[in-house]
């Protein structure tokens, strides 16, 4: 089977050869990776209600703790020096510097901690991560591309979170057109023009890749 994307009003998902339908036993990773703004937090909150098999992977990240996150729920909200000597003691499976100084990670100790508990591992990571992810796991993985209808749209979106100043907001414009061409790269590629629709596209996805449908 080859790549596919999902578009607004499509309801066919089919996954990239060798991605077989995942047994109970063995945890599993499900990758959500967008450009900021897209929509892949609220997805995945919406998978770790709807699904008690998921458990959510908590990354590591140097930026500020915004208004109502939770240090060890949210994020692990770690200082620049935390970060780099968790770098040289190789704690990380994956990390990337986002942004000059803004650092997130994965912790080896994160999957074991859930895959220990019985759980499949769910990921809300940044688009470089999750490739990261993907090849390390292959087709363990699940790697799921969160696009929004358009960058207008994503300006939009990122105007009404009124969490970002013009400079930083440039920023992610910036990044995120960068991002869009990984999109490819990626074994589903979900289009979030409506939540609701794009929530049970997701839930339906997910399903079926862990075999609980």
């Amino acid at each position: 089977m080859g790549l596919i994307y999902q578009k607004p009003g499509g309801d066919t998902f089919e996954l990239k050869s060798g991605l077989l339908p995942g047994k109970m036993a063995e945890g599993k990773l499900i990758i959500f990776s967008a450009p900021s703004g897209s929509g892949k937090t609220t997805l995945v909150k919406h998978l770790l209600k709807h699904i008690p098999e998921l458990s959510f992977s908590v990354s590591c990240t140097t930026r500020d703790k915004r208004k109502n996150e939770i240090d060890g729920k949210d994020y692990y909200f770690l200082t620049v020096d935390e970060f780099k000597q968790k770098i040289k003691n190789q704690e990380f499976i994956e990390y990337e510097e986002v942004y000059g100084g803004r650092y997130y990670g994965t912790l080896h100790t994160e999957i074991d901690r859930l895959w220990n508990a019985g759980k499949h591992v769910i990921f809300d990571i940044d688009v470089k991560g999750g490739l990261n992810l993907k090849k390390q796991f292959k087709e363990r993985a699940l790697a799921v591309f969160v696009s929004p209808p358009s960058l207008t749209e994503l300006e939009k979106r990122l105007r009404e979170r009124c969490t970002e100043s013009e400079e930083t907001l440039k920023m992610r414009l910036d990044k995120a057109d960068k991002e869009l061409s990984y999109a490819k790269d990626f074994d589903v590629v979900l289009v979030n023009e409506n939540l609701e629709k794009a929530e049970i596209k997701a839930e339906k996805l997910v399903k079926s890749f862990l075999n609980l449908q």
